[in-house]
């Protein structure tokens, strides 16, 4: 080989390096990893998955992050713990993605958030509402999105207490969910209203509610006021047989997210009035930062958001901008970011506590009534999720050791 073929030939192959290791790997996307249990819980995450679409069309607008497009890739989980822990790992291994997002029942995003601890990854749930995924259960690897069932049983606590109602009756959906929030409405109450009862609980499997059994039993144990935490179909069912028994009249009930309009619209005309509940009265928030989300939304969907709507689009930009203050996909880079990472949303400014990775995101409290056949909130107020948490030494005392 002459020495020019041989410079010719290095030449062409320094090109060739630069082509396929320098630019143009620089401009391949940023994955991230998103499961969810679409086919299982479709009235929240049809609309979750609207919202995080529109932040990522926002996102690689402006340019992506670190001069990346960012590329969410989708899987759904079947509503599993086991599924979600295959997908997850095919999501790592198959498809190289950074990080993982996502989740929506208690029991799976546990699940995730183990399998995440295991393997080193980080992961931002969504939507899992389980204390224990920042406090008992809780890991470095893990943050999570919105108020717990804890967080929204305090919030609804200082009402209940008012009422010195003394006989309660529970109701919930038998699963972690479930069960962390009437474990959270327990200890909450008989805090603020010594010398409560709980006299009656039914817990019926989750989407298996035999409404009419579930209300009669109720209605024989006499309960000066009720909580709840059933949502979905199961509440449809619940509130059917209610009405039509007479179980919610002169009976004040209390009830975790069913003034959100996932759960709500569905009940139109039989929306039971006087509720207290937690939700998301969309159409009546006025603030200047909701108004432009609002707006998005509808422009791109030709629809109402839902609260799913306000998770997806929340976890998808908390994604992005950590990655901005991390500067790096490198995991550890990324939980130094997170910690304290401070975010603007549709819902107003909240962060992300170094303590235990639960964000301070709020929700809206309220109760609900009837406007022009269809259930609305009214009384409502937007309570920070930050006022409504366990003290640090508690939470010091939960969590394990990272």
């Amino acid at each position: 080989m002459t020495a020019r073929r041989a410079f010719l030939l290095g030449t062409a192959a320094l090109a060739m390096t630069a082509i396929f290791s320098g630019p143009a790997a620089a401009q391949g996307t940023i994955k991230i990893g998103e499961m969810n249990s679409y086919k299982n819980f479709p009235a929240f995450l049809e609309p979750y998955k609207k919202g995080w679409e529109l932040a990522l069309e926002e996102i690689n607008k402006a340019g992506g992050v670190l001069g990346r497009k960012v590329e969410v890739i989708s899987r759904d989980d079947n509503g599993t713990p086991g599924d979600a822990v295959r997908v997850a790992e095919e999501l790592l291994s198959r498809e190289n993605v950074s990080f993982l997002m996502g989740t929506f029942a208690s029991h799976v995003g546990l699940a995730v958030s183990d399998f995440a601890k295991q393997r080193k990854t980080l992961f931002i749930a969504a939507e899992p509402l389980t204390d224990q995924i920042v406090w008992n259960k809780g890991n470095r690897y893990t943050f999570r999105l919105r108020p717990s069932t804890y967080m929204q049983t305090a919030m609804l606590v200082p009402e209940a207490a008012k009422l010195n109602k003394k006989r309660w009756a529970i109701v919930y959906p038998n699963y972690e969910y479930g069960q962390s929030a009437t474990a959270g409405f327990k200890k909450l109450l008989a805090a603020r209203q010594p010398g409560v009862e709980f006299i009656a609980e039914q817990a019926p499997a989750l989407g298996k509610i035999e409404a009419g059994a579930v209300v009669q039993a109720l209605i024989d144990a006499k309960p000066d006021a009720i909580f709840s935490s059933l949502f979905g179909a199961d509440l449809q069912k619940f509130v059917r047989e209610g009405n039509q028994r007479g179980l919610f009249k002169d009976r004040p009930v209390f009830n975790l997210l069913a003034g959100e309009p996932e759960y709500l619209d569905p009940l139109k005309d039989e929306t039971p009035a006087g509720w207290y509940v937690t939700g998301y009265p969309w159409e009546q928030i006025n603030t200047p930062e909701h108004r432009k989300f609002l707006a998005a939304y509808r422009a791109k969907w030709n629809d109402y958001p839902r609260l799913g709507s306000i998770v997806g689009y929340a976890t998808l930009m908390t994604a992005a901008e950590a990655l901005k203050k991390a500067g790096s996909t490198d995991t550890e880079k990324m939980i130094a970011a997170l910690k304290g990472l401070q975010m603007d949303s549709p819902l107003g400014k909240f962060s992300y506590r170094a303590l235990d990775h639960q964000s301070t995101m709020g929700a809206y409290v309220g109760r609900l009534a009837l406007k022009d056949g269809k259930g609305v909130m009214v009384d409502w107020k937007y309570a920070d999720g930050a006022d409504f948490l366990p003290s640090d030494a508690e939470i010091k005392a939960m969590r394990p050791a990272e």
